[in-house]
C-alpha cells in the first residue's frame, strides 16, 4: 500500500451548521527521522524480551490474568469510571465491596470484551464484524447501553468537556453519512502488512479514535484493538502487554498528541509517544511478572514440607487472583473444604495470606504483597516536548 498526502484529512460542513473532521485514507506519509528510528527500535526489543519472557513463564495463563483486569481498570478509569483493581478481583472472589455495581459491571464488561476477543481470533480475523461484538459485549446491561450496543453510529457524536456541545465541541469525528467510507478504508489498513507492526498498530488506533465509530465505548474499543492486533500478528503469545497505565499516566500528552494528527499532521511526534509507550509498558509487565513469580516461588518452597500438595496449589491460584474464600479455593482445588481450610491457615500463619473480611462466614483472603505489586503505579517516562 503506497502511503497517501501527508494531508490528515478534510472538513467538512454539516447540516446543522457544525464542521465535522473526515481522515484521510491511511497509511500517512511518514518521516523517518532518527528519533522515530530510536524509539522504534526500542520499543522492537522490548516488546520481544516480553514476548520471550511470556513463552517460559512457568504460569503464563495464570499471570495474565490479574493483568487482564489491571487493564481493564486503567482503560475504564480514562473513561471516568472509578473501580480499583483491588474491588474488582475482590468482588470477583465474592467480597462485598462499596463500589457501584455499575461501575463494577463497565470495568467486567472490559473483562468479558478483551477475552472474547482472544477467543474470537481463532475463527475471525481481526475486521469490522469483530469490532462490533466486541462492542456489544462491552456495552451490554451498562449505562452506555442506550448507545446501541454492536451497532455502529447513525448520528453525530463529539468529544469535548462535560456540558459542550457540537458549536463549541473540542473534536468532532466524521458525520454519519461519511462514516462507512472512512471504516471501510479503516479496515483495508487494518490487513496492510507493509509497516512495521508496532507503526501500524500505533497508526490503527490514532485512526480509530479519529473515526470514532461508536456512540459510546470508543476509547475502550481502540485500546482493545491494539492488544487484539498485537495477538493476531503474534508479535505476543498472550495479552500480556496493555497501554492503558501508559496513557493514564500521559493523559494530557495522549490527547494532545492525537490532535497534532488531526490539526497539523503530526504523525511521527504521535508514533514517538505510542512507541514510547510499548517500551515502557513491556519494561513494567516485565518487572511485576518477574516480581510476583519470585514470590511465588519463595512461597512454594515454603510449603514445600507440607504433607498435602493442597498448599502449593493454592499458591498458585494466588497469581490468578489475590482474593480468595476457602469456599471458592476448595470448588477450584476440587477439594474438601476442610483440606482448603488448612491450606489457608498454614498460608496465613507464613504470612502469605491475611483475612480481609470481617464476616465470620465466607471470609475473604488476601495475598497482600501480590496485591502491592498489582496496584503500584507505573514508572513510566513519557516522551520529551519538543
Amino acid at each position: 500500500m503506497k502511503p497517501r498526502a501527508a494531508r490528515p484529512g478534510k472538513t467538512v460542513k454539516c447540516s446543522g451548521g457544525y464542521e465535522a473532521f473526515v481522515p484521510a485514507p491511511l497509511p500517512p506519509e511518514i518521516k523517518w527521522t532518527e528519533r522515530l528510528l530510536r524509539c522504534l527500535s526500542d520499543a522492537d526489543r522490548l516488546i520481544g524480551q516480553l514476548a520471550r519472557e511470556g513463552r517460559s513463564l512457568p504460569n503464563p495463563h495464570l499471570l495474565m490474568r490479574p493483568f487482564v483486569r489491571r487493564e481493564a481498570v486503567l482503560s475504564s478509569r480514562i473513561e471516568g469510571t472509578r473501580t480499583t483493581l483491588g474491588e474488582l478481583l475482590a468482588a470477583e472472589a465474592g467480597a462485598a465491596v462499596a463500589r457501584s455495581p455499575d461501575d463494577l459491571r463497565e470495568v467486567a464488561n472490559y473483562v468479558v470484551a478483551l477475552e472474547y476477543g482472544v477467543k474470537r481470533l481463532r475463527t475471525l480475523p481481526l475486521s469490522l464484524r469483530l469490532v462490533k461484538e466486541i462492542h456489544a459485549k462491552l456495552m451490554k446491561g451498562v449505562r452506555g447501553e442506550v448507545a446501541t450496543p454492536g451497532e455502529f453510529r447513525r448520528s453525530q457524536n463529539w468529544i469535548g468537556p462535560a456540558g459542550c456541545t457540537l458549536a463549541n465541541a473540542t473534536y468532532v469525528p466524521p458525520p454519519p453519512d461519511e462514516l462507512m467510507n472512512c471504516l471501510g478504508a479503516w479496515e483495508d489498513f487494518l490487513h496492510d502488512r507493509t509497516l512495521p507492526p508496532l507503526v501500524h498498530a500505533g497508526l490503527v488506533h490514532s485512526q480509530f479514535e479519529a473515526i470514532h465509530p461508536f456512540l459510546d465505548g470508543n476509547g475502550r474499543i481502540g485500546r482493545l484493538l491494539v492488544i487484539l492486533l498485537w495477538l493476531e500478528r503474534s508479535i505476543l503469545p498472550a495479552p500480556l502487554l496493555y497501554l492503558s497505565a501508559f496513557f493514564e499516566a500521559a493523559r494530557e500528552e495522549y490527547y494532545d498528541r492525537l490532535r497534532g494528527i488531526v490539526e497539523r499532521a503530526e504523525w511521527e511526534p504521535w508514533l514517538e509517544y505510542f512507541l514510547n509507550g510499548v517500551a515502557r509498558m513491556s519494561e513494567d509487565v516485565l518487572g511485576r511478572a518477574e516480581r510476583i513469580n519470585a514470590l511465588l516461588s519463595e512461597w512454594r518452597k515454603g510449603v514445600s514440607a507440607a504433607g498435602s500438595p493442597t498448599p502449593s496449589a493454592l499458591v498458585d491460584l494466588l497469581a490468578e487472583n489475590p482474593f480468595w474464600t476457602v469456599k471458592k479455593a476448595a470448588e477450584r482445588l476440587r477439594v474438601a473444604f476442610t483440606t482448603a481450610q488448612r491450606a489457608v491457615d498454614r498460608l496465613e500463619k507464613m504470612s502469605v495470606l491475611a483475612q480481609v473480611s470481617g464476616a465470620k462466614r465466607d471470609r475473604v483472603y488476601c495475598a497482600r504483597r501480590i496485591m502491592d505489586i498489582l496496584d503500584e503505579p507505573a514508572h513510566l517516562r513519557s516522551t520529551s516536548r519538543p
